[in-house]
């Protein structure tokens, strides 16, 4: 019965790779043998297949820089502008499309208002308030132009809003494209290229509007 045991125990030990010495530690990992790491592009910007070294710092940067900071900031009163602007298309304007136009743009850019806000705030930046200049912003409307589109009413109010209002996103685009070249945290980067990409489609439906 004891030679039977010896015999089973040593058939145990070989089986799990131990003998009559310490048992050795197993290997620890190396990235040498693991998949591939794809790194997502930023935007515009395709995906990358990085190698281990690589991959061990290849963290999105979260650290904002000056221009993440001036973007969102003058984007929120970009923003502020084009919901003054729809919000007048609903008692105004006569063309059905500039009234749906009008009311996307209050639906969408209303809630990246509050979106921005909070990501400013937790940077521990200033919000601007309601009054802030926008001398030099790409696409802004002037104080005679928005006195003109108010004023204005029916096929009149169409063809300000949408000349106004397509100006106005151009203005945008280039304030994202710029950041995106320019900034460095990855969700301002993400917003910019939404912006971009979504008032780009706006332009177009705009022009074909009236």
């Amino acid at each position: 019965m004891r030679n039977a045991l010896t015999v089973g125990t040593c058939a145990i030990l070989l089986v799990t790779g131990c003998s009559g010495g310490t048992s050795a530690a197993p290997p620890a990992p190396t990235a040498a043998g693991t998949a591939p790491v794809i790194a997502p592009g930023r935007p515009g910007e395709q995906a990358r297949t990085l190698n281990p070294s690589e991959a061990a710092t290849a963290v999105p940067p979260e650290k904002a820089n000056a221009a993440d900071i001036r973007y969102m900031q003058n984007m929120i009163i970009h923003h502020r502008q084009a919901l003054d602007m729809s919000l007048l298309a609903g008692s105004r304007a006569s063309n059905d499309g500039v009234k749906r136009l009008a009311s996307r743009i209050n639906q969408v850019q209303g809630p990246e208002i509050a979106m921005m806000t909070d990501w400013l705030k937790a940077q521990g930046q200033q919000v601007p308030d309601h009054h802030a200049g926008h001398e030099g912003m790409p696409g802004m409307a002037t104080p005679e132009q928005l006195a003109s589109l108010e004023a204005a009413k029916g096929a009149a109010f169409d063809r300000l809003f949408v000349q106004l209002m397509t100006a106005h996103h151009q203005g945008a685009i280039t304030m994202s494209t710029e950041v995106i070249t320019k900034g460095s945290h990855i969700r301002v980067q993400e917003i910019a290229e939404d912006i971009s990409v979504s008032q780009a489609v706006e332009i177009r439906r705009m022009g074909k509007l009236l």
